[in-house]
């Protein structure tokens, strides 16, 4: 594991706020200049502790207004199985997050998102039931979103 000091995690908490921050903003929030700052954004990166960086869309805005959490069943609890299955739901786009669980009756949990019920439907039965070894899917529907963040909670890492 990396060793993060006062600065990198400051760092780390201000962009997970705001991604779009200029170096020098960022700089200014951690009390840093600039060249240094940067430097360490880029050691972040190159080290994987900084994956990406991306926009966020408000998915109602863009007419996806139906989120479904999925919980599938395998027919199968075999690395090959669990492969093509795997495999199959990174090629739907409407899938946006998929675990492997346990501790549940369901060996997958995704989440996807879709314009309405007609389309779910269609997800459902068209492509996710179809992929091999699924046998069987119970979906709960989400009604609000009362937290939705991806910050991740930085006080557990010690500088």
């Amino acid at each position: 594991m990396t060793s993060l000091d006062r600065y990198d995690l400051n760092i780390l908490r201000h962009l997970q706020d705001n991604g779009s921050l200029s170096n020098q903003e960022l700089a200014e929030r951690v009390g840093l200049t600039a060249a240094p700052c940067s430097r360490r954004v880029k050691q972040l990166e190159e080290e994987g502790v900084i994956r990406d960086r991306v926009v966020r869309v408000n998915d109602r805005a863009v007419n996806l207004n139906l989120t479904a959490l999925l919980h599938i069943s395998m027919d199968k609890h075999i690395p090959e199985r669990f492969a093509e299955f795997e495999q199959a739901v990174t090629q739907l786009p409407e899938v946006m997050e998929c675990y492997l669980i346990t501790g549940h009756e369901a060996d997958y949990q995704l989440k996807v998102v879709v314009p309405d019920m007609d389309r779910y439907h269609d997800i459902l039965l068209g492509k996710i039931t179809k992929i091999k070894g699924v046998s069987g899917v119970k979906s709960a529907f989400v009604m609000r979103k009362v937290l939705d963040s991806t910050a991740l909670p930085l006080g557990y890492v010690r500088d």
